[in-house]
């Protein structure tokens, strides 16, 4: 394993919203004030959680999961941002997710949205076992991922 999960603190709120507007994430990232990043922080349906190496702790990544409330019904993965591009955290990231939340959280659907400009994105979540379910109203594509399912 080369990343693991950590609970956001306000501490790393300043370094959430550089990754967030960097100019390799913001195309693909609808951006969140320091605000509803801090709200999401201590609301009982969401986890707000930092990527870290495992090898020295490093920060590379952000993840946002929620509908933890009615895991029962399905969890979103609402936002995943990674800083290092092309060293596997975000593959790595995907992996640990499923296992916190089928195995951990007890849900049968993991789910997310992508927008059609992030095919890279798309290619990894397909590769990672997600299906596509359709298209919302406002274009992002929707995949998902059942229990049953996961690798």
């Amino acid at each position: 394993m080369i990343v693991r999960l950590r609970p956001t603190t306000l501490a790393d709120l300043d370094w959430v919203l550089a990754a967030e507007g960097h100019p390799e994430n913001a195309p693909f990232v609808t951006r969140w004030t320091s605000e509803q990043h801090a709200a999401a922080l201590g609301h009982a349906d969401m986890r707000h959680l930092v990527i870290e190496t495992v090898a020295d702790g490093r920060a590379v990544g952000y993840v946002i999961l929620a509908g933890l409330a009615g895991a029962g019904d399905g969890i979103e993965l609402r936002r995943i941002v990674v800083t290092e591009k092309r060293r596997g955290h975000g593959r790595e990231t995907l992996r640990v997710i499923k296992t916190m939340v089928f195995r951990e959280l007890g849900t049968q659907r993991l789910w997310l949205d992508v927008r059609t400009n992030n095919p890279k994105a798309k290619r990894l979540y397909e590769e990672e076992g997600f299906v596509v379910e359709g298209t919302s109203a406002d274009g992002l594509i929707i995949l998902s991922i059942q229990g049953e399912d996961r690798a």
